[in-house]
């Protein structure tokens, strides 16, 4: 009996089915023959598990109060409709240890099953502890060895508040079509659920999805200065839609959403789309940090020195060459206790003395302290820089308004900075460029030109030359004027005197225009507000087993919590935005004009720059495109980029939609399109979308989203800090325009036109919190996954074919380093480095870098728009 029990436990420890009659047969061996009796109570099946959970600091872990169940994925109740449900096991005897702060706990557990129960699908888990927790993963281990993977990665919070069990699947995956009919019901189920009813206030451990108009940016109660339109919804406001969190109506406005009496940090979004404590926590104390750093000495200065601004660049450059108190003030401290819980707070507080700052000197202004004065550095930051997808070749001469309206720039004012072309073959040689921001800003500077601002809509045009650098030829500045609609002024480069100098304040000007377009347009909405109504049908529509859903789901992460945070403190009444860029109070209002001009089949890169006269089609390029011109950094390696992307997305699509009838009758995609299209971007569906019924629709559209998620948002964000880091490069707004001859700013302009080009500049205070904004936004943060790596691939999926593939696309990006390695050694490309000596890696992938993350690095492709 004793050999047999020992046998019986190897056999267990196994996973092997444990029924009657193998026990019998086991123990008729070794007694010899002899009968044996065994109870109805050892007819089960033994499956074995392992459950990691983590833990936030301080906090007890669930142990037997937290239970699971198991749901077959084979065998059908017809009782239940559902999979058959084992018996609760318990949580109990976990392993704990910490790493990076965080204390994950490791539970082994046993489920006793009946032996025809099956494969398990899906499991339910319910907490009974005081405490919510982190489930990231589960690992079950069946007969035969099989084992069953489930990546979690969820909050699962008390009983007590959710009312409901938290269910989690496998990570196989199944077309709708092909859902085992033991899993059909919990599917519908579980969608049902997450789409709530559309009515409440949201509370932090609800899971629902719904759409809402951007109607919590004002503050009515706070007066009419702080009153802003709500955008999405109607034809004058268009936008997209961001996650509804139910807060009531504000008491002046019924329209508006109520806004917390303080800045609240801890603000809603549903809990699988919160940033990990760890995140958190390192988020703000960032941005603190670079507060410390940057702004309070400014504001201090303020009440000690009788000027408000800059007196000199060297001046400026000792905002981050001198040595600051980087302790926490306490009056900081003590802004700190209303926003944010105090559990937080401790690791905010914790998190800045042991990890102190350093913030170097911007790169546009480390090798070479006036390379950012260059004409040459000017235009190749259209080419490079970090608005790079705006610049368009010019396709008739003199440019022209949509109204109509020609430009007052003649042949005359360039015909002499061709390099000895005519303006004729310069154009038909493809070789005149613009950077065009009349027509945007020209009905919004009369709102714009208010309380010191002094802002012009401008028109740069740009001749590429024989070595492909880009030369600024005439800058064009505009405003309106009551008596003739318009004022514009032509200014022209010059190599030294008055006309340089004013030169150069035409140039700041045109900064100004792309510093706000970079930031509202190119960085916001095109990637921030776009992708967040993707996300929410994703959830809505896509059932965690769909393929699609766990294709999408990293390149989710976070995107939903940091889009909150910015209307919280960044894009609304009041917040930093409106503080720092020209358009002010106007700035969302802009940002929704230009939504109208929004396509999403637009967005895949081919198309953009086709469109822009950057490209021209090639159907033998791998990308369908061919660039104009090499040396564009952003388009070299955007197109290697947007290839690798391409071919994995068209691998992972072909296993599961052999033709075009399978994306047809997938209807759980139809409905996921159909509510991107007439919800997420409802104010859009008027417009050119594809009719998703196709495998190549299915497969342009995943990549677009992918591509913009990842490797647009990092082209544009992530360099923030190494070109605008340094205000004079790259101002966000003025407080003069030019000066008219003749007149007594134009005297104090001659005396010293340095210094009149560092009053022009936004104020001290301004100017300093800007540069602490970008500082944070262009920080790397420690957690997060690069395009190309999962953190663990088994439990991302069980199908080994994905895997290949998946490690193919991690390879090709790696090939893709290699390319923009070599282009930064090649010293034809002359845009790679410019003047300045910045070589471009904003779009390197740095996929093969699986160490530490973190940091100013300027380099690197997260998943996700996740800051």
């Amino acid at each position: 009996l004793s050999k047999a029990r020992t046998q019986k436990k190897k056999m267990e420890h196994r996973g092997v089915c444990s029924s009657v009659h193998d026990c019998l047969n086991v123990l008729s061996k070794v007694t010899g023959g002899h009968e044996v009796q065994t109870s109805n109570s050892t007819n089960q099946c033994i499956i074995t598990g392992k459950i990691i959970i983590q833990q936030s600091h301080g906090q007890s872990a669930p142990g037997k109060s937290a239970s699971i169940q198991l749901y077959s994925g084979t065998k059908f109740d017809p009782n239940t409709r559902k999979g058959k449900l084992s018996e609760k096991a318990y949580l109990k005897n976990g392993k704990s240890n910490k790493h990076d702060g965080t204390r994950i706990t490791t539970y082994e557990i046993k489920f006793f099953v009946e032996p025809d129960f099956g494969i398990p699908g899906a499991f339910v888990m319910k907490n009974q502890h005081k405490h919510k927790f982190f489930l990231q993963s589960a690992t079950l281990q069946i007969p035969d060895d099989q084992i069953i993977h489930f990546n979690c990665n969820s909050w699962v919070y008390p009983i007590d508040k959710t009312k409901t069990d938290r269910l989690f699947f496998s990570n196989t995956s199944y077309l709708p079509n092909q859902t085992p009919n033991a899993l059909v019901e919990l599917r519908k189920e579980e969608l049902i659920s997450l789409r709530g009813d559309g009515t409440g206030e949201r509370k932090e451990w609800e899971r629902i999805y719904d759409y809402d108009y951007y109607n919590d940016l004002g503050n009515p109660d706070k007066g009419l200065q702080h009153v802003r339109p709500v955008l999405g919804g109607s034809e004058l406001y268009p936008y997209p839609r961001r996650g509804r969190t139910g807060r009531p109506p504000s008491q002046t406005d019924p329209l508006t959403e109520s806004r917390p009496e303080t800045i609240n940090l801890d603000i809603y979004v549903p809990p699988d789309e919160r940033f990990s404590p760890k995140k958190l926590s390192e988020f703000i104390g960032n941005s603190i940090k670079a507060t410390v750093h940057f702004v309070i000495p400014a504001a201090k200065s303020l009440l000690q020195e009788n000027t408000s601004h800059f007196e000199s660049f060297d001046e400026m450059r000792n905002l981050f060459t001198s040595n600051r108190n980087q302790v926490m003030q306490g009056w900081v401290k003590e802004k700190l206790k209303n926003m944010v819980p105090d559990e937080l707070l401790k690791k905010i507080t914790h998190a800045i003395k042991e990890n102190p700052t350093k913030f170097p000197l911007p790169q546009v202004t480390a090798e070479n302290e006036f390379a950012w004065k260059d004409d040459e550095e000017f235009g190749r930051q259209m080419l490079a820089g970090i608005n790079p997808a705006v610049i368009k070749r010019l396709k008739e001469f003199p440019p022209k308004s949509r109204n109509g309206d020609m430009s007052l720039i003649k042949e005359s004012d360039i015909a002499n900075n061709l390099d000895g072309l005519t303006l004729a073959k310069a154009m038909n040689q493809w070789r005149i460029f613009v950077l065009d921001y009349h027509d945007n800003l020209m009905p919004f500077l009369n709102k714009i030109n208010k309380k010191g601002v002094c802002a012009y809509a401008s028109r740069t045009l740009l001749f590429l030359r024989n070595d492909a650098t880009l030369k600024p030829v005439a800058i064009e500045l505009s405003l309106p004027s009551s008596s003739s609609g318009k004022e514009s002024k032509v200014f022209l480069p010059s190599p030294q005197g008055t006309e340089a100098a004013l030169w150069q304040l035409a140039k700041a000007h045109v900064a100004v225009n792309d510093s706000g377009y970079h930031q509202l347009i190119s960085h916001w909405l095109r990637t921030h507000a776009i992708v967040e109504p993707f996300i929410i049908a994703t959830r809505r529509q896509l059932s965690v087993m769909h393929p699609i859903h766990r294709l999408l789901d990293p390149h989710f992460k976070d995107t939903m919590h940091i889009n909150a945070l910015a209307r919280s403190i960044l894009i609304n009444s009041g917040g930093i935005l409106e503080k720092t860029l020209f358009t002010g109070e106007i700035s969302m209002e802009l940002s929704s004009e230009l939504y109208k001009d929004w396509r999403f089949d637009e967005q895949s890169l081919p198309m953009d720059l086709v469109k822009r006269g950057m490209a021209l089609t090639d159907s033998e390029k791998p990308s369908g495109v061919q660039l104009l011109f090499e040396d564009y950094p952003y388009g070299a390696d955007a197109l290697d980029i947007w290839v690798a992307i391409k071919t994995w997305v068209t691998n992972f699509c072909t296993v599961f939609y052999p033709n075009d009838d399978s994306v047809k009758s997938d209807y759980e995609i139809q409905a996921w399109w159909s509510e991107i299209r007439n919800v997420g971007h409802g104010d859009k569906r008027n417009e050119k979308w594809c009719n998703m019924t196709t495998c190549s629709d299915l497969m342009e559209a995943l990549t677009t989203l992918i591509w913009t998620a990842s490797a647009l948002h990092a082209a544009v964000n992530f360099g923030q800090y190494g070109y605008a880091g340094y205000p004079p490069n790259r101002p966000t707004m003025c407080r003069k325009f030019i000066p008219k001859e003749g007149t007594q700013e134009f005297a104090e302009f001659l005396r010293d036109p340095d210094k009149y080009y560092l009053k022009m500049l936004p104020e001290r205070f301004e100017m300093t919190l800007s540069v602490a904004l970008i500082e944070v936004l262009s920080r790397h943060i420690s957690d997060e996954v690069y395009l190309g790596q999962q953190p663990s691939l088994e439990y991302w999926t069980d199908n080994q074919q994905i895997r290949q593939m998946f490690k193919q696309f991690d390879e090709d990006l790696q090939e893709v380093e290699k390319k923009i390695l070599e282009r930064n050694r090649d010293p034809k490309l002359k845009n790679r480095w410019g003047p300045a000596k910045i070589p471009y890696k904003l779009l390197y992938p740095d996929t093969s870098n699986v160490g530490s993350r973190g940091g100013l690095t300027g380099k690197g492709i997260p998943n996700s728009i996740s800051i």
